[in-house]
């Protein structure tokens, strides 16, 4: 049986960049993925802890964290997060009970 995932869709637009003599040159980055929470569920829970005073900035951690925890989650065995993985579930368990 093939585990369900719910599937997301990320535009990121760069809208201007501090150096103002710097032409904008980026197209606008299109990315599908995958996620196992429902992301959406995921903001709302960040956002009511209060954990910033910037709601921006909660949305910014809550869209980062889901996205690099899920790449970690598929790619546990990598050696790059093999000193990280172990902390991570500390990390997760602290904000879960914040």
């Amino acid at each position: 049986m093939t585990k369900r995932t719910n599937k997301y869709k990320l535009t990121l637009e760069q809208i201007s960049l501090a150096k103002e003599d710097t032409i904008l040159s980026q197209q606008p980055l299109e990315l599908e993925f995958e996620n196992h929470d429902e992301i959406f569920k995921i903001i709302e829970v960040i956002r009511e802890k209060n954990l910033f005073e910037d709601k921006n900035q909660a949305t910014e951690f809550a869209i980062g964290l889901k996205m690099f925890s899920e790449v970690m989650l598929k790619n546990r065995k990598h050696p790059l997060f093999g000193d990280f993985f172990p902390v991570f579930g500390d990390f997760m368990k602290k904000l879960k009970s914040t």
